[in-house]
């Protein structure tokens, strides 16, 4: 690790430290929620849902209850790690011809159309009955009291607020709840309506979102704004327990959720990085950059092919998860030169919330939250306090594409939570939010960390690099022309230089690389490190 960088090279904060629990999310409130849960005797899972439940209120340009869900946990008394896919399925009136006779050659990212089936509430209360020991009206309160009483409106969440409302204005129930795209920073906001539905979910249980009166309000609003929507879609919900699925990179097992989510790119990267001695390459160097973008371009065309709704594929994604194939596909790299266009691999028989929690008893939760791009789709049905996600515009309208919109389907997900163990020991839980940029944060992440020495803070501060044009899997394929990579600050002049000599179409932007935090065990001194990136408005805490 002779290439690790002084943590002078880019500001960073040191880690926060602590034994008998902690929570790192993406906003102050959230995380001083969770601990709050944490000190009643809350497991991890307990206060996730917490600090889940009041981003829902303060941080609603990121997530909310009418989004999805996703949760690795580890849970110390059963030595085992679990995973929940909390995602919902396209109505079971979906059509793709019915669509196509509307005039539209893909899925409108905002509007009735792009609406699946909101899992978040399901999710919570599958991860209530199995890990929890408080009453959900005593995890929810927190919230409640927030969008009763009012909270101030943070910086960043200001500038999204604001950003998002200026698409909606087509929108009425947006404005309807919503309001201005004037907010300013500091600006207390309630949302009585969401309090109100808070409420009746902690009292009543999930039935009453997905069988009750919400339900009702819920389906008759979408079809009233034009969209393809019944209440069977909400009464026939459930979430999936799934098995994560892991590598080994240099000794450690890294962990991501199968499909229908893109966790997995993150594992096909690194077992391509690996043919590689990253420690021995300087940190963002050229040349570290260069095999990061080529490694990402080659997955990015296996995602686009294959990754899609396990229920309606026989595909095992095992077979992309070997080490010979890893092998094979890091043939295809050319360590001097870019590559203009890439293809699938041949295997044989969009914004978001992220938070991580632990608990004195050793428990720890990965788990992130979407309504997909900024607040979501730009339908709130009234009286409700939520609005209502667009991830169905993720959907492909090509009949023989994996990702091909059919009746009851899960869509392709970007939103993936990550987990690291050693030696059959938790060790890290974390998650980058940010669309297309998830996988390509993980794996920067993981080879800070792992490659180059640096401690978890540094690891989310250090600048990052970012690669788009890959084909996506709604069907979209890629221009051949190599795509664009975006640099943050703290490159210098020579490395961007050598960069477009490679071949690599270069531009630095300030923004659009995600925001992390993460919570790791040190087990041999048995207490808890967090950390939570400058890039958003949160923060770790600890007890």
């Amino acid at each position: 690790m002779q290439n690790r960088p002084s943590s002078a090279y880019f500001a960073s904060r040191s880690e926060v430290i602590g034994i008998n629990g902690m929570v790192a999310s993406s906003h102050s409130l959230a995380s001083a929620a969770g601990i709050e849960i944490l000190k009643k005797g809350g497991s991890a899972v307990d206060a996730a849902i917490a600090a889940n439940a009041v981003l829902a209120v303060v941080e609603p340009t990121g997530c909310g209850i009418g989004g999805d869900l996703f949760a690795i946990c580890w849970i110390e008394g059963d030595k085992k790690l679990y995973g929940l896919n909390g995602s919902g399925r396209s109505s079971l009136l979906s059509d793709i011809n019915q669509i196509k006779e509307r005039g539209y050659s893909t899925i409108p990212k905002l509007g009735p159309l792009s609406i699946t089936v909101p899992g978040c509430v399901d999710a919570w209360f599958e991860l209530h009955n199995k890990f929890c020991n408080l009453e959900m009206e005593e995890i929810l309160k927190p919230a409640i009291y927030l969008a009763e009483n009012g909270f101030p409106l943070t910086e960043v969440i200001t500038f999204y607020w604001n950003r998002n409302m200026a698409a909606f204005k087509e929108f009425p129930s947006a404005y309807a709840l919503f309001g201005s795209e004037k907010r300013v920073k500091g600006e207390r906001i309630k949302n009585e309506s969401l309090a109100k539905t808070l409420s009746v979910i902690a009292k009543s249980g999930k039935d009453v979102f997905y069988q009750g009166d919400i339900a009702r309000k819920i389906s008759d609003f979408i079809v009233q704004s034009g969209g393809n929507f019944c209440e069977e879609d909400l009464n026939r919900h459930s979430s999936i327990w799934v098995d994560p699925l892991s590598i080994n990179y240099r000794g450690y097992d890294i962990w991501e959720l199968p499909p229908n989510g893109q966790g997995i790119a993150v594992l096909q990267m690194l077992n391509m990085l690996e043919e590689y001695n990253l420690a021995d390459i300087k940190w963002n160097s050229a040349e570290y950059i260069h095999l990061l973008v080529e490694a990402k371009k080659l997955v990015y065309e296996d995602r686009a092919k294959y990754y899609s709704d396990p229920d309606f594929s026989d595909f095992d994604y095992n077979r992309l998860l070997t080490k010979s194939y890893a092998k094979e596909r890091s043939q295809f790299i050319d360590l001097s030169v870019a590559s203009k266009t890439v293809s699938a691999g041949s295997v044989s028989e969009g914004d978001t919330v992220y938070l991580s929690t632990a608990d004195q008893w050793g428990n720890m939760v990965s788990f992130i939250q979407s309504n997909y791009m900024g607040m979501g789709s730009g339908i709130a049905p009234p009286g409700l306090g939520f609005m209502l996600q667009n991830r169905g515009c993720s959907f492909s309208l090509d009949k023989n594409h994996a990702n091909c919109l059919e009746s009851g389907k899960r869509p392709f997900h970007t939103i993936i939570p990550a987990f690291v163990s050693k030696e059959d020991k938790p060790m890290i839980s974390f998650g980058l939010m940010g669309g297309d940029m998830q996988p390509q944060g993980h794996v920067q992440i993981i080879s800070n960390i792992f490659d180059h020495g640096m401690n978890l803070q540094e690891a989310g501060d250090a600048p990052r690099v970012r690669h788009e044009g890959s084909s996506d899997p709604n069907g979209n394929l890629a221009v051949e022309l190599g795509g664009t990579l975006f640099l943050e600050h703290g490159f210098s002049d020579d490395t961007i230089a050598d960069l477009g000599r490679r071949g690599h179409n270069v531009k630095v932007q300030k923004g659009g690389y995600g925001g992390y935090q993460a919570i790791m065990k040190n087990q041999k001194q048995n207490v808890y490190y967090g950390a939570s990136e400058y890039r958003k408005d949160g923060c770790a805490l600890a007890y």
